[in-house]
């Protein structure tokens, strides 16, 4: 098991800031968590190497981009082997559609986000992708009717 990195108030200083804009120049980082820029610039190198921080990337708005339905889809499979699952995990990779998904304790096997543009857009994924896949035994859908939070900050 790999150890969790130290960190001190400084260096969860700077990743609680660069969650929140990851565009911050290092100037304007060192001034937010009161260090130089050179010693930003180091820790932050650290906070990569160490895994910390991963990459950085842009939040785009899904309304304007007309992927604006979100779908919580549970599916179980058929068989538990291995090689079933590995076929449906790069199956899922392989899908635009699906934004999230996780591997799940339970009654069901994974949980999907699914990003789509309405109702039929949907159901046509749905029907021909996830129910079509050989190792999916079924799946439930839930339509989010509104967003009340989202976040991508992990609490420092």
């Amino acid at each position: 098991m790999s150890e969790t990195p130290h960190l001190d108030p400084v260096d969860r200083r700077i990743v609680r800031e660069l969650q929140r804009d990851a565009a911050l120049s290092h100037a304007a980082l060192a001034e937010k968590v009161g260090a130089s820029a050179a010693s930003v610039w180091r820790r932050v190198r650290a906070l990569e190497k160490s895994g910390v921080l991963g990459k950085a990337v842009r939040l785009a708005d899904p309304k304007s981009l007309d992927r604006s339905v979100n779908v919580l889809c549970q599916v179980r499979m058929t068989r538990q082997t291995v090689s079933a699952r590995a076929e449906f995990e790069e199956f899922i990779q392989s899908r635009e559609e699906i934004v999230e998904c996780y591997s799940m304790s339970g009654e069901w096997d994974y949980l999907l986000r699914i990003a789509v543009r309405d109702v039929a857009d949907y159901d046509r994924f749905i029907m021909r992708g996830v129910l079509a896949h050989p190792s999916v035994a079924n799946a439930a859908s839930n339509f989010a009717l509104r967003q009340v939070k989202y976040t991508t900050e992990i609490p420092v």
